[in-house]
């Protein structure tokens, strides 16, 4: 049990990795550094909003709307940290270990 909790945890972190990739890359498209109309670009950036969009759009329908600032992304990764820390390093790992 304690290696799936482990792969689990290495899979958040990954899903963080995935979201900050997806932040910068949209800074990028915001300030025209790179164009969506290269096809590469466009297939990236189609790739990383069906990935992030299932979690953070519950997240953008809960926080109030604060213009143009996104703080989905860093609620989303506190959220993702804290069940790394807590739930699976604090609590499951140190339970299963007692077994």
């Amino acid at each position: 049990m304690i290696p799936l909790l482990q792969f689990i945890s290495w899979l958040l972190g990954l899903y963080v990795t995935v979201v900050v990739v997806a932040v910068i890359f949209s800074w990028l498209i915001a300030f025209n550094v790179i164009n969506v109309h290269n096809q590469f670009v466009r297939m990236v950036s189609e790739a990383l909003y069906r990935l992030t969009e299932p979690a953070l759009r519950p997240i953008r329908n809960a926080l109030p709307d604060f213009g143009g600032l996104d703080l989905s992304p860093i609620v989303l990764i506190i959220g993702i940290y804290f069940i790394q820390t807590v739930v699976i390093h604090g609590w499951l790992i140190p339970f299963f270990r007692g077994f």
